[in-house]
């Protein structure tokens, strides 16, 4: 009976996800906003009614800065869903999502700037897109890991994004994202492959069964202030390790706060 309450929760709530999708879409085709201000707050309206529909429950410790960029560890396709439902912002992203059917017409319609990896001067041919979005006062939201994880490690911070915003000056800022499940899911469910979508998982099957989970939770916390690198910003792998060092402690931080609890 647990399971076909499950199967049942997926599809209604795929149903309902759908939905949002249209209604989305065609707001999105009809108005076809101009600007990035006006592209990122239909992003900003869509993720929010996706997360609600979705049943995910965000909190916030800290504040989104409203400028700069912001980093944060990568565990799933929600991270992104989570971070716009906060507030207007602009994302880099692989260029293989440019190409998923209807998610790569939205992403790109909302400003997505996107970086290919593995080529020379991707990294490169993004800056001038990000400084125009931290111009406008949009923040930069992206994940250096480049892939997502199940959270029990956190992979080597990719320096070229990193580099080229350290390059133009702008105030980079940690974050750090958490997930965990309330009660009423079936046993043998976890974040850790549940939620967190890593390794081989085909990608369809696992949006199914996320779509079945009941209080999901999302945690994200904002460092305090901007991270102040070493002086010496050319070594760009040095400054990659200074930001991972960033994230982590805010992961060390929820941490000891769950030991004292």
């Amino acid at each position: 009976m647990s399971s076909l309450r499950f199967f049942l929760r997926s599809v209604g709530r795929s149903i309902q996800l759908v939905g949002v999708f249209l209604v989305a879409g065609a707001e999105l085709a009809m108005t076809r906003p101009a600007t990035r201000q006006a592209r990122a707050d239909w992003l900003h309206r869509f993720c929010a009614r996706a997360v609600k529909k979705l049943g995910v429950e965000i909190t916030v410790i800290g504040e989104f800065p409203a400028r700069g960029a912001v980093i944060s560890n990568h565990l799933s396709y929600v991270d992104v869903a989570v971070f716009a439902a906060l507030r207007p912002c602009v994302f880099v992203s692989k260029l293989e999502i440019k190409d998923w059917p209807v998610v790569g017409w939205m992403t790109t319609m909302s400003g997505t700037v996107y970086v290919e990896r593995g080529h020379g001067g991707s990294a490169v041919r993004a800056r001038g897109r990000m400084q125009a979005a931290m111009d406008e006062g949009l923040p930069v939201v992206f994940f250096p890991e480049g892939t997502t994880t199940n959270g029990k490690t956190m992979l080597k911070f990719r320096s070229g994004l990193l580099g080229q915003v350290t390059d133009v000056g702008a105030p980079v800022t940690a974050a750090y994202l958490q997930y965990s499940l309330g009660e009423g899911n079936e046993a043998g469910v976890s974040v850790e492959d549940d939620v967190c979508y890593w390794g081989e998982q085909p990608m369809w099957p696992h949006v199914f069964r996320f779509l079945g989970l009941r209080n999901v939770r999302a945690e994200v916390r904002f460092a305090e202030r901007p991270i102040e690198f070493s002086s010496d910003l050319l070594h760009r792998k040095h400054a990659a390790v200074e930001a991972r060092l960033a994230v982590m402690e805010l992961a060390a931080g929820q941490l000891a706060e769950e030991v004292h609890h």
